[in-house]
């Protein structure tokens, strides 16, 4: 009788321990503000809020400006166009000579000097520049231009404005991500990502070693900051590579230490404190 009893008392502890195991596990899981997935349930490695570049975003976009060029018509360079009588009889239309607006985009590099970073491509043969900061415009002064890195510099009046820091862009890696911002064929403020595809791209006659990205860079985003994660501007969006006019994941940027670089000589020249 003892014998047939002893496997029944030790088939009842076995199941009495498991199932205090089992809550024992539960309550330490409960105590760190845990609880487990059910089975088949995916866990992400990262939790989905913290994916989100929102933050970063509205850190940084006060600091870019969009930026209106009124620029000569080409028509109107020829001497012969800008002669009332020759306009008439080879029927030329007024509106052809008219002079054109470009756009393009910048950022606030200085904020107590107002100093604006843009593209010389941007304010070439600029008759006028506006730049538009939030929702206010003004009049911008061209402080310096070098045509060979791309680079010219504005002066705005410095009130109100967010300044974007320069980053190192010796740090870069291919593959780190990045953020650019700018206006694209001015529809507006626009954030595009992607990453570093490679560095040390396209410099011939003197001009910038560019950084290559795949974030989406099209007409109108030139002079606007390329963005590393930590807000710095480690880029300066100036040209991409298509067969047409839109984007096939080949931007180009001027690396953030020539920039610095070019800015402070024309600074310097320029003889403002």
């Amino acid at each position: 009788m003892t014998m047939q009893v002893r496997p029944l008392v030790m088939a009842l502890m076995l199941i009495v321990a498991g199932f205090l195991g089992g809550a024992a596990f539960r309550w330490f899981d409960a105590r760190d503000g845990t609880s487990l997935p059910d089975a088949g349930t995916p866990v992400s490695a990262v939790p989905l809020d913290r994916l989100s570049l929102s933050p970063l975003v509205q850190r940084v976009s006060p600091g870019v400006v969009n930026i209106a060029v009124l620029q000569p018509s080409p028509l109107e360079q020829n001497p012969l166009l800008r002669d009332p009588w020759f306009q008439d009889f080879m029927g030329v239309p007024a509106q052809a000579l008219a002079p054109r607006i470009s756009a393009g985009s910048g950022f606030v590099v200085d904020a107590a000097r107002g100093l604006v970073l843009t593209n010389h491509h941007v304010i070439d043969n600029a008759r006028a520049i506006e730049v538009t900061v939030g929702e206010r415009r003004m009049a911008a002064e061209l402080i310096g231009t070098h045509p060979p890195s791309d680079i010219a510099v504005l002066r705005i009046p410095p009130r109100g404005l967010t300044q974007l820091p320069l980053g190192d862009s010796n740090q870069l890696a291919v593959g780190d991500y990045v953020v650019a911002i700018g206006n694209p064929f001015e529809i507006g403020q626009t954030v595009t990502s992607g990453i570093v595809s490679a560095l040390g791209r396209g410099r011939r006659g003197g001009g910038p070693s560019y950084v290559q990205t795949d974030a989406a860079i099209n007409p109108g985003n030139s002079g606007g900051p390329l963005l590393n994660m930590r807000g710095e501007v480690i880029g300066i969006n100036t040209a991409i590579l298509s067969p047409g006019q839109g984007n096939v994941g080949i931007g180009l940027a001027v690396p953030s230490n020539q920039a610095r670089q070019v800015m402070e000589a024309i600074v310097r020249q320029s003889g403002l404190r």
